[in-house]
């Protein structure tokens, strides 16, 4: 299975930054606009410790256009498989364009030239399926497709929690 780790620190409080990355709602708005994702259903299973967000068997269920100026939606149902507050949530495909996905998103709270914030890290670990073809598929077009992804949720991130802190 290939993998693929991103990993970002923003000047905002750990508790916001987590609470912002388990509403799914956030999802299309970190997302590419050339991907034009939107959320299509959610099945909302509460978090275990009562808090607010999408806990331990959430389904999310988006579409998207995964090569832009293609008119073809793919769709993409992910359940979260784990989750502690504050800490990390992971979730899974059941759905979608892989033949296996699994996402940890992880929470950290550090200090960074003097300035108290959040390290998110992100680790994927994925499977194209296809034998071979989808190997030439994960290092030529799949890597690159989630560099991008997530070099541009790194642009928007600041921004929506400063947004989201008024």
């Amino acid at each position: 299975m290939a993998s693929f780790q991103a990993e970002q620190w923003v000047p905002y409080p750990i508790e916001q930054v987590f609470a912002f990355f388990s509403d799914p709602a956030n999802l299309p708005r970190i997302l590419p606009p050339s991907q034009q994702a939107r959320i299509d259903q959610v099945r909302l299973s509460s978090p275990a410790d009562g808090g607010i967000g999408a806990g331990v068997d959430t389904e999310v269920e988006i579409s998207l256009c995964p090569v832009p100026f293609l008119p073809i939606r793919a769709k993409w149902v992910a359940r979260i498989t784990a989750f502690s507050r504050n800490e990390f949530f992971a979730d899974k495909q059941i759905k979608g364009p892989f033949a296996k996905w699994n996402h940890r998103h992880e929470f950290e709270a550090r200090t960074q030239e003097g300035k108290a914030g959040t390290t998110l890290r992100d680790i994927v670990e994925f499977e194209a399926g296809f034998g071979p073809f989808g190997k030439i598929a994960e290092a030529l077009f799949i890597r690159r497709q989630l560099q991008g992804t997530f070099a541009h949720r790194q642009r928007a991130l600041e921004p929506l929690l400063r947004e989201s802190a008024k």
